[in-house]
């Protein structure tokens, strides 16, 4: 006679907060304490405190509703929440614009402000990279951001965004490329990709 495979209450992973959520929806707490404060301050970055409020909450409100489709096999829900609210964002799109413009004229970025050490150097170059931020179409834009700001793998871009690998790398290289030459990097100049996102 087989049952259900038997699980080890020790795991508290993202797949198994949510599968146990399905029938104790109050264990998709964990998950929102677990995550709210990185996709907060990502939010944040993009949109500004306010609208990050209701783009947290949003993105968790989503996520609740749907957590039954959630691909448990995928032990971490990174991804998928960031995922989330990059769509939200996109949503906003238009407030996020207004706000790198705002940032490339005036050259003060409040949040960044608040935990960046050298905050004054940084701020000098924040108006020429937001306005190179803005001129991003909004696919390259989440692509670069979401590895710059939330720290997220290509694959986890890729399962965020529900898009391909190869995508994300075509991409990321095309808003890397656009970004350097509007901070006035020769864009025929190679160097380890890597660096880029350390500026942003």
């Amino acid at each position: 006679m087989t049952g259900p495979p038997a699980t080890d209450p020790a795991d508290d992973s993202d797949a198994r907060i949510i599968a146990g959520s399905l029938e104790q929806p109050e264990q998709f707490a964990r998950l929102y304490d677990r995550y709210a404060a990185d996709i907060h301050r990502y939010a944040a970055r993009r949109l500004g405190d306010h609208a990050a409020d209701d783009v947290t909450a949003d993105t968790f409100l989503t996520a609740f509703r749907a957590r039954g489709r959630y691909d448990t096999a995928r032990a971490g829900a990174r991804p998928w929440l960031y995922g989330i609210a990059a769509h939200l964002i996109g949503k906003q799109r238009r407030g996020e614009v207004r706000a790198l413009r705002a940032l490339a004229r005036t050259g003060h970025d409040p949040i960044a402000a608040c935990w960046v050490d050298d905050t004054d150097r940084r701020l000098a170059a924040q108006g020429p990279l937001a306005a190179a931020l803005a001129a991003l179409s909004a696919g390259d834009r989440h692509v670069l951001l979401l590895v710059a700001w939330a720290d997220l793998t290509y694959q986890e871009v890729a399962e965020a965004l529900g898009i391909p690998v190869g995508t994300v790398r075509s991409r990321l290289n095309r808003a890397r490329r656009k970004v350097r030459a509007a901070l006035g990097a020769d864009p025929a100049f190679r160097t380890d990709m890597s660096d880029v996102p350390e500026v942003i």
